[in-house]
């Protein structure tokens, strides 16, 4: 059902918007920050004797945390169902804020042996498991507050803090990889950028305290209470929903890492390219990401959805394998592939929370979302930077392209499939 444009000059409540998405965007800094700091700590964790296993490692622990993220997004998703997207978001951020500080203050290998690398994968778990019900609730949360005619505005701040934060962690990386040595970043500089998230995570909790519960859960908690088997539900009565979750997903989450994780590594280790140009390259990109969020989220209220997405998949899956060859020693090279493939990016990210929000029931939102989205981030995101790693050390880098283009295809067929969403009534 539409519903017809107000005409009244209509006012953001940015504090609230922001305070949403703040958790988020902690959130993703600390997953950043593993992925591009973890060349400089892998030694210090992990047995140092073999610097490319202590790397493999690393990553197989970054890979391994993704796994939590579809029990997290299942017990939190639930957990807010039930009793509030707010405190349910208040808990994903104290687990997250927690575990950076964590592995801000790890005993190296050598001072303690192999507890420093079981701490490490502790403090993963719980930001795993955080990480599964933040997505989820915060975008159950913007899309619920959001008039039907504004969906795509407000859930475009979700990406502009996102964005904001991993911009934080590439401007940080610049700043570290130009002021301090190899030897000063391998062996104490990488803590500095978890303890910055771990004071983030209690900025943004305090930011949390003060925001009111949506009026869509209100109402629909009894409903939500009644349910048994919520999973198997999904399942049963929404079956399209979780496929086309799953497929536009599966894009979405190769895209991210790729851009922003997991080619800051492969460009400086498997294709020798410059740490400090690669940092600014992403910076830069990273900005006109943000910069882009909201035009983006304003253009599918007034155009659609589905033609954003369709755009974003057909244009992945072209210039995926092209954008490859460029990767390597040169700053305007990798400004080139770090653009386009955000600016690609931000067609999906600037609505991703409407999205996904239209596609379940209040009752079963929190849940149906955290429970799918989580399960293919994990698949597909999770084991990214070390299927890249890897595929590089074996010379086959530009398969790791090849599997980026063929999930932008699958993509747009679950795309073809979603009906156009914009100006309607969240069910």
């Amino acid at each position: 059902m539409s519903q017809p444009v107000s005409t009244q000059r209509h006012r953001l409540p940015v504090r609230t918007l922001v305070a949403a998405s703040i958790g988020n965007a902690i959130e993703w800094y600390d997953w950043t920050i593993y992925a591009t700091f973890s060349i400089y700590f892998a030694t210090q964790i992990f047995p140092s004797g073999n610097p490319t296993a202590a790397l493999l490692s690393t990553l197989a622990t970054y890979a391994l945390a993704f796994f939590f993220r579809p029990l997290g997004g299942f017990l939190l998703g639930r957990f807010a169902d039930l009793r509030g997207r707010r405190t349910a978001m208040l808990m994903t951020i104290l687990l997250m804020a927690g575990g950076s500080f964590v592995i801000a203050i790890l005993p190296t290998f050598e001072m303690v042996g192999w507890l420093a690398p079981a701490l490490l994968l502790l403090a993963r778990v719980a930001q795993g498991m955080s990480l599964g019900g933040e997505v989820s609730n915060a975008s159950a949360y913007l899309g619920e507050i959001a008039p039907p005619e504004r969906r795509g505005r407000y859930s475009s701040f979700f990406y502009i803090s996102t964005g904001t934060a991993v911009l934080l962690a590439s401007l940080l990386g610049a700043l570290l990889a130009s002021t301090l040595t190899e030897d000063q970043l391998g062996s104490w500089g990488w803590r500095v950028p978890f303890l910055i998230g771990g004071v983030l995570g209690l900025a943004g909790m305090w930011m949390r305290r003060s925001m009111a519960e949506t009026e869509q859960f209100e109402q629909n908690k009894e409903t939500a209470a009644k349910i048994k088997n919520p999973l198997r539900l999904t399942l049963r009565e929404h079956p399209k929903a979780v496929l086309q979750l799953v497929g536009f997903t599966l894009l979405s989450t190769l895209c991210y890492y790729t851009f922003f994780s997991a080619l800051t590594p492969f460009a400086t280790k498997s294709r020798g390219a410059d740490a400090s140009e690669v940092f600014l390259a992403l910076s830069i990109a990273t900005a006109l990401f943000v910069l882009l969020q909201y035009p983006m989220g304003a253009a599918s209220d007034r155009f659609g959805r589905k033609p954003q997405l369709l755009i974003w998949s057909a244009a992945t899956a072209v210039l995926s394998v092209p954008l490859s060859w460029l990767i390597g020693p040169g700053f305007w090279n990798m400004l080139v592939v770090f653009c386009v493939g955000l600016v690609l990016y931000t067609a999906m990210t600037s609505i991703a929370p409407a999205i996904m929000s239209e596609l379940f029931p209040t009752e079963l939102r929190g849940l149906g979302i955290g429970a799918w989205y989580n399960l293919t981030v994990a698949v597909f995101g999770g084991t990214a930077p070390l299927v890249i790693q890897s595929l590089g050390a074996a010379g086959l880098s530009t398969l790791f392209f090849v599997y980026l283009a063929v999930g932008a295809v699958l993509a747009f067929i679950a795309i073809l499939t979603l009906p156009e969403t914009k100006g309607t009534v969240l069910r």
